[in-house]
């Protein structure tokens, strides 16, 4: 009587021939962990220029205050005590916004530049992988082929 194959077998060493490199599972995690440590770093040095050009805002205006607190002679100057103070702010303001308007301008740069180069790094690692998995797959393809063909010539 003829003996059913063992198909159990079979597909049991067909996957063992079929091997997972987890290598390049790590070094993707490797890859976005630098990543997320370079856009950190962008980040918090945008916080800390940020923190600065606002300290330096809030220490002008208070100092320009202390002239507003001055007590005058004439009530007419007090309304020209407080049209230099509106005109020094707004002057200091568009200082300031420049100096906002910079630190966003490079946070900008410093991301597209690291999204690039992510970019071209991931798909040159994509094309190594898939180069070394067509050709890992090719080698079990072959072996698989064999092993089948010889349990079928059992």
């Amino acid at each position: 009587m003829a003996k059913t194959p063992d198909f159990a077998k079979t597909f049991q060493d067909m996957m063992a021939n079929f091997p997972v490199d987890t290598s390049s599972f790590q070094e993707a995690f490797k890859s976005q962990g630098a990543l997320g440590e370079k856009l950190a770093r962008v980040a918090l040095t945008a916080a800390e220029r940020s923190t600065d050009i606002s300290a330096r805002w809030a220490k002008d205006t208070i100092s320009r205050m202390g002239e507003l607190a001055v007590v005058k002679r004439e009530p007419s100057d007090y309304a020209k005590s407080l049209s230099d103070f509106a005109s020094a702010s707004a002057e200091v303001a568009a200082e300031h916004m420049a100096a906002f308007a910079e630190v966003a301008k490079k946070v900008q740069m410093d991301t597209v530049d690291l999204m690039l180069t992510a970019g071209k790094d991931v798909a040159d690692d994509a094309r190594t992988v898939a180069e070394n998995v067509a050709r890992d797959n090719q080698m079990a393809v072959k072996k698989a082929a064999a092993t089948t063909a010889t349990v079928a010539a059992k």
